[in-house]
């Protein structure tokens, strides 16, 4: 007991989590947790995921007015702007991602809050951006290092709003040598929905149906959340099989198979799936409506072959989201996606 004790403990360090936060975990679960309850620990516990040493900073900011209609805790925010209409918008960074692999790390990001504003039921219009890099100029190894981030983050931010029909109309760059070890890349998307239309990420209603949507699940992203809470180092290029690789063009065909969704009557909740993929989207649904929910992931859909729970529920392959349907609606739904000619499946 005492070798599987340290062997336990030794996992969870190396999925960032402190022996603190493993003590956490035993008096939780009120036994020693598996391999895969570490792995969604990690990623639920990650800053990525919940914001824990910047929490006391963000929640100085004003959150609620007469015109704030969804304030932090949902996928977007929400504004009253008049006429029966709002505006839904959403800021995030994918700063480690995008030091790693700048196409795809800018990308990704960009395609995560286009999601994220979709789901709430609005149509993206507009993208925008905030990016801190080194000094470009000379010829130094850390100036070439960020010419080369610099090239890829523009064209990764522009090509996958290009791809969903959404341009990028303006942003801001700024040059300073504190950039020099990690860039920042911070994407923000805005949309258009009618402020009486809504979409939440709930799921509530015993016995209603959980059901996947969009892409296949791999094993690409694995880790992905907590590594955009660690610190870099010489190793970080070794990083790169964690940064998720982007389709906009499926992309496309989910915002419009979701869009279209939206008309119909069929649905409880709705969730993109971000950061730390199936665990994060299925335990933020359920915890918003103090629901309980029961997953049967040999029933999501699967790019490749051997793949375990582990993979299952932490792989962040994107344009995915997770829906919490009325019961007796599945065929309905099931209808639409296959229309986009996107994957779907009843999987809890």
């Amino acid at each position: 007991m005492q070798k599987q004790e340290m062997n336990l403990q030794e996992i969870a360090l190396a999925h960032s989590l402190t022996l603190e936060e493993f003590e956490n975990i035993k008096e939780i679960l009120g036994r020693e947790p598996n391999y895969v309850e570490i792995g969604i620990f990690s990623a639920m516990w990650s800053e990525h995921c919940s914001y824990k040493s910047s929490k006391k900073y963000l929640s100085g900011f004003p959150v609620s007015a007469p015109w704030v209609i969804q304030g932090p805790g949902e996928n977007a925010g929400v504004i009253d702007i008049g006429d029966g209409y709002a505006a839904v918008f959403k800021m995030e960074s994918h700063n480690h991602p995008s030091f790693i692999e700048p196409y795809q790390g800018a990308a990704t990001g960009v395609g995560g809050i286009l999601r994220d504003v979709f789901t709430m039921g609005a149509r993206p219009i507009a993208n925008m951006n905030s990016i801190r890099f080194a000094s470009i100029e000379g010829n130094s190894e850390t100036a070439q290092k960020h010419r080369f981030l610099l090239r890829g983050v523009v064209a990764g931010i522009g090509g996958y709003g290009n791809c969903m029909g959404v341009p990028t109309i303006g942003g801001e760059t700024t040059f300073e040598e504190c950039y020099a070890g990690n860039n920042l890349v911070n994407a923000f998307t805005l949309g258009l929905a009618k402020a009486d239309e809504i979409f939440y990420g709930k799921a509530e209603g015993i016995g209603n149906p959980v059901m996947y949507v969009g892409s296949k699940t791999g094993r690409d992203g694995l880790g992905g959340a907590v590594m955009s809470s660690a610190a870099f180092d010489e190793d970080s290029e070794s990083k790169r099989p964690t940064v998720q690789v982007g389709d906009p063009f499926t992309e496309k065909l989910l915002l419009e198979a979701c869009l279209e969704l939206f008309k119909a009557d069929l649905i409880v909740g709705i969730q993109d799936m971000g950061a730390a993929g199936l665990t994060s989207s299925s335990f933020e649904m359920a915890g918003r409506s103090g629901s309980g929910m029961i997953m049967h992931l040999d029933k999501v859909p699967a790019r490749e072959e051997g793949m375990t729970p582990y993979d299952f529920m932490l792989s962040e392959s994107q344009e995915r989201m997770l829906i919490c349907a009325k019961k007796g609606c599945e065929q309905a739904i099931i209808d639409i996606f296959e229309k986009w000619e996107l994957d779907v499946a009843v999987i809890g």
